[in-house]
């Protein structure tokens, strides 16, 4: 299944969140709507605010309780990528010129305080302090998480403890959070609350699992990240540090020279080949299928219904997708 057929159970919610995400966004500053009418041109997959309202429907139902919460994990999203690619001076963004590229640093930095305060705010106005609390500590994590990747991608000396750390607190935390804030804003049960929050951590560790093992396929470039990317900007992740650790010593000495330098598009090439031949790519396709079918399980008191039936299925594409 695609994205498309996923999210078939909250087609109608999704388009009332839009309304409701659109409204959050507008300013009579003529630079920042410019600016917003720029980011909206192409928008995202929107993964996140589909599973706040695919949780929220398969804890009851999704309502306005709901969009508000979606909104708030599509702006505290948006945001985190605005500041992003300034840090990683990235050009572009889904296919276009990032918003720094175009405006500068100052401005994109400024654009990034806006969209998380709008969503802050959305919250405040609605009364969801619950939501706050939730979404406060996922932003905690976020940037927990890049500030040690960042530690130790000049220190080069991750293991896989240290990597899914990383992973689970600046990818899977606000994938948690939109799981979470779904269920919060459909039922009062805190087992299910807590069940939904687990599913979200867990298929967000193997979500960037899967993109991890891209940078080694080939695949890169269909979800617009160059293959070898990882490598070139020191990131080493599961693939790699399993690898290492399944390699003779001289053998993985060689390869982190390459990954110490400034790797070629040769030296990509003979890093990819070292990961397939010492088993990375399977056994970081395990690990993230292992990740999946404790995930599902977190489902199981959920009564059956096309929106529980969606979110296994979100589980599934995962570790299927392609791009």
């Amino acid at each position: 299944m695609d994205l498309k057929q996923i999210s078939r159970p909250v087609a109608a919610e999704i388009e009332e969140f839009t309304k409701v995400y659109r409204s959050q966004i507008d300013s009579k500053v003529m630079l920042l709507e410019t600016i917003v009418r720029y980011m909206t041109r192409r928008t995202g997959k929107r993964v996140r605010p589909m599973l706040v309202l695919l949780s929220a429907a398969a804890c009851g139902k999704a309502g306005p309780r709901s969009y508000i919460g979606a909104t708030m994990v599509e702006l505290l999203h948006t945001a985190a990528l605005v500041h992003d690619d300034v840090v990683d001076q990235a050009s572009e963004r889904r296919g276009i010129a990032s918003i720094n590229a175009v405006w500068k640093n100052k401005v994109s930095v400024l654009l990034g305080d806006y969209l998380l305060a709008r969503g802050l705010l959305a919250a405040v106005d609605a009364g969801e302090f619950r939501f706050l609390q939730i979404t406060s500590r996922a932003v905690q994590r976020m940037s927990e998480g890049e500030l040690l990747q960042i530690q130790k991608s000049k220190l080069l000396d991750i293991d896989e403890e240290t990597y899914f750390k990383i992973i689970g607190d600046k990818t899977a935390s606000l994938i948690a959070c939109s799981c979470e804030i779904g269920a919060v804003s459909a039922t009062d049960d805190e087992q299910v609350q807590a069940n939904l929050r687990d599913y979200g951590e867990l298929i967000g560790c193997a979500f960037q699992i899967r993109d991890d093992i891209f940078d080694y396929l080939g695949s890169g470039f269909t979800i617009g990240k160059p293959v070898g990317n990882d490598l070139k900007q020191k990131k080493l992740t599961l693939p790699l540090i399993h690898s290492f650790a399944n390699a003779p010593r001289a053998e993985s000495k060689a390869i982190m020279k390459i990954v110490k330098g400034k790797p070629t598009r040769d030296d990509v090439k003979r890093v990819a080949r070292f990961v397939m031949d010492r088993g990375g790519i399977d056994y970081a396709q395990k690990r993230a299928r292992d990740l999946v079918d404790e995930a599902r399980s977190k489902l199981a008191g959920l009564p059956m219904s096309d929106a529980r039936a969606a979110l296994e299925a979100f589980a599934e594409f995962t570790i299927e997708r392609s791009a």
